[in-house]
């Protein structure tokens, strides 16, 4: 029996959710709320695919339709939310023989990829995997390119001091700072656009485009379910100085913030172990310091003992690469 391919409409979406919190592929942003508001924003159409075994649900892959001009694309993260990873997620696979697994993932890759032939018709295709969506192999057997990406998790399943251990040992000495002056809070909304304001100030100091859309990480914040997006702020004297936005499912992830500043107080420092110690202390196990490709910003993250973890971007295309990297761009804005 091959796998069955449909589209769940708006009423169908507590089932959704129901079936993003049973994968072990997905994040936060798979979840309903999350992905009418990147339709939203993005000014994409939302095609949330569920793919069946007669009545048993196999997998999820949420995708987004743009178009400029004659072009179609679909994307799963859409551009420009600087969501790092979403993709297919698949369910019900954990009793399954590893023949069954292959086979199962195929079908449910194929009947996706024919669903959007016959449904939309794309000249693009760009697909962000989650890192424990590991085998990429049926794309690559739909004539995909396949490009591994990477970046660090740190495990906080150790005791505190233990974890410390793992760090650098500046890293240690600025997570052990003491100073009576300064605090780290948790935020609230406002403290959500505080963050975002604060990265966009950045970007324009060095001659460049952070166009990330204007109240999406607050309207994520309201619709989704409380504590999934944190905002962690660092006061100096009193004053607010630095704050990392987060997300959180089974795991924490480093999101936006984190940006570099002048006073003498290693404030990213002190952010990222308050982030880890907090989590530990609700239990989660993994802090994904999200990305590790960007050698500068890399050497920053590595001192905190991660490991490094692999995903993937798929890409398949019927344009000539210039048209392609023409139509990227615009899709971009």
């Amino acid at each position: 029996m091959s796998v069955e391919i449909r589209a769940f409409e708006p009423e169908e979406f507590d089932r959704w959710n129901g079936l993003v919190d049973q994968s072990p592929n997905t994040n936060v942003f798979h979840r309903a709320e999350a992905l009418q508001l990147q339709a939203q924003h993005a000014g994409a159409t939302l095609h949330p695919l569920v793919g069946f075994k007669g009545q048993e649900p196999v997998g999820i892959w949420p995708l987004f339709e743009l178009k400029k001009g004659p072009f179609t694309a679909v994307f799963s993260p859409p551009p420009p939310l600087w969501i790092h990873r979403l993709g297919p997620a698949m369910v019900n696979m954990e009793k399954l023989k590893q023949r069954k697994m292959d086979r199962r993932t195929r079908d449910f890759v194929d009947g996706c990829l024919q669903w959007l032939t016959d449904n939309c018709g794309p000249k693009y295709v760009r697909v962000t995997t989650e890192v424990s969506f590991r085998d990429v192999r049926p794309f690559e057997w739909n004539d995909a390119d396949v490009t591994p990406a990477h970046t660090y998790v740190v495990d906080l399943t150790p005791e505190k001091e233990e974890l410390l251990m793992t760090f650098s040992s500046d890293a240690r000495k600025n997570a052990r700072t003491a100073d009576d002056e300064y605090t780290i809070e948790l935020g609230d909304p406002t403290d959500v656009d505080r963050i975002i304001e604060q990265v966009q100030a950045r970007y324009r100091a060095q001659g460049k485009a952070f166009n990330f859309p204007t109240g999406f990480a607050r309207d994520l914040a309201a619709e989704l379910p409380e504590g999934r997006i944190r905002p962690y702020c660092c006061y100096y004297e009193g004053e607010y100085v630095g704050g990392i936005l987060t997300y959180e499912d089974d795991w924490i992830y480093r999101w936006h913030g984190g940006v570099k500043t002048d006073i003498d107080l290693p404030v990213n420092d002190l952010l990222d172990w308050h982030i880890m110690t907090d989590a530990m202390e609700r239990g989660i196990e993994k802090y994904d310091l999200v990305g590790a490709d960007d050698r500068r910003i890399s050497s920053y993250k590595a001192k905190f003992g991660p490991a490094l973890q692999t995903f993937y971007t798929i890409e398949r295309s019927t344009l000539s690469a210039k048209a392609l990297l023409g139509l990227y761009r615009r899709l971009q804005k």
